[in-house]
């Protein structure tokens, strides 16, 4: 699929962008009731889920990490239709082809990178940011979707509606980038949020160049059970010498062989007759 040309039709609503798309809006119209029939509560719902750097930091509400990236600004209903519009335009295709499981794995992966950078960014003292000041929206996850889709689908062809003319993703991608970057250092354009743009953009770039093909979590779970299965093979051997040494102080000769198996006595390679190998398998 990759560098043929997106035809015009529309992708489908994959499992997961459809769900991240229908949560996402429920929270928005929830937010925009309460607006307007207590501001006061939709407030504190903002200062409790929304990214506080402060509170993170000071009160270990690490949820805040991800949380906030399911709420957006009441006064902005286009900031909740384009990262929507993205999500699903672009994430479609990437569900589709990594699965769920990989797809939410890289979502969130954006979603907390983001989160953190912000996070570190607002203790720095720059101009226009403050690690009181509270951040909302899925632009960190939006943005490493558009990454991801620039790095594995660099030449294909993408339509930009309503405009009558195409661009190669890539070049979408890095219009994209540019833009943000600019943006990030104008405190007047967004302050302390743009930088979420900037950490989903990185952690979608650091996971598509550097995270295994199947996933971080299938990688971490391979890794533990490997390290497991080592544990478990080196106290078989430790076993089986101590097993050893037993018998032999009470006049019975035992042998493993070197993962800790039993060797019959009539396969024992010492006792020269064959050296074949049979007993439990590793």
């Amino acid at each position: 699929m990759r560098g043929r040309e997106m035809t015009l039709s529309f992708p489908p609503f994959t499992r997961w962008v459809k769900r991240l798309i229908i949560i996402c809006s429920a929270v928005y119209f929830l937010q925009v009731v309460l607006a307007r029939l207590a501001p006061q509560i939709e407030g504190a719902i903002e200062i409790y889920l929304g990214l506080v750097p402060a509170a993170v930091v000071h009160y270990f509400m690490i949820w805040q990490l991800v949380t906030y990236s399911f709420l957006h600004s009441t006064h902005s209903l286009m900031h909740l239709l384009m990262n929507m519009l993205t999500l699903w335009m672009f994430g479609s295709q990437e569900e589709q082809d990594w699965g769920s499981r990989k797809f939410l794995e890289f979502y969130f992966f954006c979603v907390i990178g983001a989160a953190l950078v912000t996070v570190a960014v607002s203790y720095t003292g720059l101009p226009g940011v403050s690690p009181l000041n509270p951040t909302i929206g899925a632009s960190g996850g939006i943005y490493g979707l558009l990454i991801a889709f620039g790095m594995l689908y660099g030449d294909r062809e993408v339509f930009l509606f309503p405009f009558p003319f195409s661009i190669k993703a890539k070049y979408l991608v890095g219009i994209i980038i540019f833009i943000v970057v600019i943006a990030t250092f104008q405190p007047s354009q967004g302050g302390v949020a743009n930088f979420a743009h900037l950490g989903g953009l990185l952690f979608g770039f650091l996971y598509i160049k550097f995270i295994p093909g199947r996933g971080l979590l299938f990688g971490a779970t391979e890794r533990y059970f490997g390290m497991r299965n080592d544990y478990y093979r080196w106290k078989r051997r430790q076993a089986a010498k101590k097993f050893e040494v037993y018998m032999r102080q009470h006049d019975r000769d035992v042998h493993f062989d070197e993962h800790g198996n039993y060797i019959p006595p009539d396969d024992d390679p010492r006792k020269g007759n064959g050296g074949s190998k049979s007993g439990w398998v590793n």
